[in-house]
């Protein structure tokens, strides 16, 4: 019993040796972090909407980690959206590593805002802006980043008849071709939910439809989408004959052209020239 106190204190000594193995070390503390080569790059770009990828190098002198970016996206001055996006980039030290991280937001709010911007022309400044967190050991870092570019504004497409044919093919009955097109005046291509039609001959409705449901007409390009219908006795009236036998039908074909923040009336008129089919 008389060794009883030596091996207390042998025990306390081991326990004390144990705890403080087991603190980690206090941070080590890195100097500060560069950010170099900062820009912007367009992604992808619609009439309403705009996909932007910020990229730069960060320098450590130390072994470090980015590890997010918590950024905003304006337009034309206004902040239009607020996000993060996780990065994990290791950051090798001394070395100038780049990073890259995309964000999408709307640049345009309203079908009104964009037949604003369309009709003023011109570009939109877009920007990302924000802070990065970079972590080395303990120790966090932020850094503020910022870059910016000029973007062409979007313009509104445009319905128009690119063509319409009348074959007559007996005193009672002529097939109409009618062909509508969508203008896309953009740099990039435009997305359509539908263009909706209904045509009439000489104020008779001939018939209704949507045309172009969830199609993509090319930058700098036009959509052709035909109609086809028939003017008989059936389709237009007892009168058909008396029509017919002038040669020439007046038509009218009016709609909608609808899309991402996009709804765009429309009501073209003209007349056609009967053809004989053999």
């Amino acid at each position: 019993m008389r060794f009883a106190p030596r091996a207390t204190v042998h025990l306390l000594t081991l326990a004390a040796w144990l705890v403080g193995c087991a603190t980690p070390p206090p941070p080590v503390p890195v100097g500060p972090v560069s950010l170099a080569a900062e820009e912007t790059a367009v992604g992808e770009q619609g009439l309403a909407d705009l996909e932007l990828r910020y990229s730069g190098q960060l320098t450590s002198p130390g072994p470090a980690v980015l590890e997010k970016a918590d950024y905003e996206f304006v337009s034309d001055g206004q902040v239009v959206d607020r996000g993060t996006a996780p990065l994990q980039v290791t950051l090798a030290p001394g070395a100038a590593t780049p990073f890259s991280f995309p964000a999408r937001a709307a640049y345009v709010d309203s079908a009104e805002a964009l037949a604003a911007l369309s009709q003023k022309g011109g570009s939109v400044l877009v920007a990302l802006r924000g802070t990065l967190t970079v972590r080395a050991g303990g120790a966090v870092q932020t850094v503020p980043f910022a870059a910016s570019r000029q973007v062409r504004g979007p313009r509104l497409p445009r319905v128009k008849v690119v063509s319409v044919e009348g074959a007559r093919y007996s005193n009672e009955q002529v097939d109409l071709v009618l062909r509508l097109g969508v203008d896309n005046p953009n740099p990039f291509a435009l997305r359509l939910d539908g263009l909706s039609w209904r045509l009439r001959v000489q104020g008779r409705e001939l018939g209704h439809g949507v045309r172009a449901e969830h199609d993509t007409v090319d930058a700098a390009a036009t959509g052709v989408y035909p109609v086809e219908l028939a003017v008989t006795k059936e389709t237009w009236g007892k009168d058909v004959r008396a029509l017919i036998a002038k040669g020439t039908l007046p038509y009218e074909v009016a709609g909608e052209l609808t899309g991402p923040r996009v709804r765009i009336p429309y009501s073209l008129s003209g007349d056609v020239k009967l053809n004989v089919s053999r």
